[in-house]
């Protein structure tokens, strides 16, 4: 049996994404980015954006642009998503009916998810979904999962409602317009290290989110780094974010951001090596309880070292054969990351 079917029967398994969540927004760094994700395989998402990445009175076109994108050759794994408008914009609808209805030809099946940004609380979150539905249900095509950008006291206050919701896969925090809605009342310095982590508002925030998520099977994503020269900030901010928040994945601003993000967020090759060996011996004994290094484990164990190997898997490890067989038993293995430094 396949390790999902005994560890999570007859419950829906966590969901598992990539940990690097890049966001581009012209067409120039929208195709830049596509032909990096070509390049070092499906270790990173991109979130094509219509709702920054458009100029004014462009809207229409930029979301065709992003919908042929989605659809083209290039977009190799299928793990190319979209930031649409937010629900109150006149221009979220049109973003919705381009980018996942039938006059989107391939890229409504190609899809990867769509990220809601600005939503005042689970209200809006639903209104999303049901005008999502309507439009693809309308074009008999599937609703695109649904990642939800927590940036407002409103969602903040629905958090657990909101990660509850089938349709919603991950949640993201937007630190800048949730500092800014405290209007003056955080300090700017909140908004990025170490202010981000220490200041109790903010960690606050980031802890609520991360909770709603984990005790919903969804992804927490950290917010951005505005750093983007130095990756040493990005991997500091990486790291604090997983070991300190319990975020396992976060977005990308610049190219430059991608590998350290990928690096920190997944496991070492140690933690994956002592995960495989404990769930070939739980595999051995048909999912009985084992004795490894003198220490006992059973299904309760074995589903943390399971997360182990699919965060592996999500960020390109080399996993052992024996183990990497499960993986190829439910899609296409990612290619390993390369360390050579990008020009």
């Amino acid at each position: 049996m396949h390790p999902t079917q005994v560890l999570f029967p007859g419950t829906r398994q966590p969901v598992s994404l990539p940990v690097c969540d890049h966001y581009a927004g012209s067409e120039k760094l929208m195709r830049k980015s596509i032909a990096l994700q070509q390049e070092l395989g499906p270790v990173f998402d991109i979130t094509l954006d219509c709702e920054d990445g458009a100029s004014a009175g462009n809207e229409a076109e930029h979301a065709q642009l992003v919908g042929s994108l989605i659809a083209g050759d290039d977009n190799r794994f299928g793990r190319i998503g979209a930031r649409v408008h937010d629900v109150t914009s006149p221009f979220f609808e049109q973003d919705v009916a381009t980018i996942c209805a039938a006059d989107a030809g391939d890229s409504a099946s190609r899809l990867a998810y769509l990220m809601l940004p600005k939503a005042d609380g689970l209200a809006d979150v639903q209104q999303a979904i049901a005008t999502i539905t309507r439009h693809t249900s309308a074009a008999g095509r599937r609703m695109p999962p649904l990642h939800v950008l927590i940036e407002t006291h409103g969602a903040l206050e629905d958090v657990r409602m909101i990660a509850a919701l089938p349709q919603v896969e991950s949640l993201s925090f937007g630190v800048m317009d949730f500092v800014s809605a405290h209007y003056g009342a955080i300090p700017s310095a909140a908004m990025r290290s170490p202010g981000q982590f220490t200041h109790p508002l903010v960690a606050r925030a980031k802890l609520e989110i991360s909770a709603a998520c984990h005790a919903h099977g969804k992804v927490p994503s950290h917010n951005v780094t505005t750093e983007i020269q130095d990756t040493a900030v990005v991997t500091g901010d990486a790291g604090r974010a997983a070991r300190e928040f319990g975020y396992t994945r976060m977005w990308s601003i610049h190219p430059n951001q991608i590998k350290a993000i990928v690096q920190t967020l997944s496991p070492a090759d140690d933690e994956i090596g002592e995960a495989a060996q404990i769930l070939l011996k739980a595999r051995d004994v048909q999912w009985g309880p084992i004795q490894h290094g003198g220490t006992l484990h059973d299904r309760a164990s074995y589903r943390y070292y399971w997360s182990i190997l699919q965060r592996g898997h999500a960020g390109g490890a080399a996993l052992p054969v024996a183990v990497a067989a499960w993986f190829a038993e439910t899609g296409t293995i990612a290619a390993p990351i390369s360390t050579t430094p990008q020009h």
